[in-house]
């Protein structure tokens, strides 16, 4: 049975990860410094055989020799997720996102990990006139949490180059789903606008609203990591999405639509660092590793608002 290590896996993304690892009978690890993850995320792994819980920093390396010790796979979505945190504090981001991932390839890589899947991010192009953007375009990081994060994509491929460790990056493009947090001065765009619509607030949108980002349900994200962690591949970038774009204004509109309701949005200056176009050409990924997103946003969007209205009669 493989042995899986699953870095911020109290997060949003790792909580999920791990507990479809636990479904498929997999031996799980979970490694976080509950920063930001929520020990609530993985009460549902508690209390199960192959389950494993550590408490620890990825910015200190014993920690990640610890954390990788007998295991196969590792699945590194730990970071501090956030452009205008970023923005507003670079040092931690590039600590927590570079110098950690760097510390757990060199864990993985004394360990005999045998793959590494990474999670990177669609920040990585930055602002650019062609869409869809593939993985052969140039990168424009144009905040320290795009650059952080291409540092870690490039250590990533230097470790497969120089030490033969395999590893694989993926590049998310504006995740969504259940256990994703609203509360966050940082809060992604879907959960903010559910909560300010469940709550009777006007939503606030930043810029005009017709920005467009490639909304990606939790559910393929869980998928590609697990089709990336047994394909033959190394040292390669994948981009992950659905492929299509939605403007914010025609988010806010499909959420109306959905509860039956119109209200007006506050839209508010736009913010350093935010991209006005995204949209993924996602043909690599699944050419190499068989990706094909299962649920599309439409029905990924139905499910996400279902989650969060039963957690407010909570």
């Amino acid at each position: 049975m493989s042995h899986y290590l699953v870095s911020g896996a109290a997060g949003f993304i790792g909580s999920h990860l791990t507990a479809r690892l636990l479904e498929l009978g997999k031996s799980v690890r979970a490694l976080d410094n509950f920063s930001t993850g929520k020990r609530v995320n993985l009460a549902g792994c508690r209390g199960h055989g192959s389950f494993e819980l550590l408490t620890g920093d990825l910015r200190d390396l014993e920690t990640a020799r610890q954390a990788v010790a007998g295991i196969d796979i590792v699945l590194h979505q730990a970071a501090i997720s956030s452009v205008p945190r970023s923005v507003a504090d670079p040092l931690s981001s590039h600590q927590a996102n570079a110098t950690g991932t760097l510390n757990l390839l060199i864990a993985a890589r004394d360990a005999g990990v045998r793959k590494l899947v990474y999670a990177s991010s669609s920040s990585i192009y930055g602002p650019t006139s062609e869409l869809p953007q593939r993985e052969t375009m140039p990168p424009n990081p144009v905040s320290p949490y795009a650059l952080s994060k291409f540092a870690g994509e490039r250590y990533c491929q230097l470790f497969s180059q120089l030490y033969e460790l395999p590893t694989v990056a993926l590049r998310y493009f504006n995740v969504f789903g259940p256990r994703q947090d609203p509360a966050s001065q940082y809060a992604a765009v879907i959960p903010r606008f559910i909560i300010a619509l469940l709550s009777g607030r006007p939503p606030v949108i930043y810029g005009d609203g017709e920005q467009t980002r490639d909304f990606t349900y939790i559910a393929n994200v869980v998928e590609a990591n697990l089709l990336a962690a047994q394909a033959e591949i190394s040292g390669e970038v994948l981009n992950i999405a659905c492929g299509e774009p939605v403007s914010l204004n025609a988010l806010l509109a499909q959420l109306e639509a959905l509860l039956s309701i119109e209200i007006t949005p506050e839209y508010t200056q736009s913010r350093p660092g935010d991209l006005r176009r995204s949209q993924a050409d996602i043909a690599k990924a699944r050419d190499l590793i068989g990706y094909r997103p299962q649920v599309g946003f439409a029905e990924g969007l139905r499910r996400t608002l279902e989650y969060f209205q039963r957690e407010m009669k909570r």
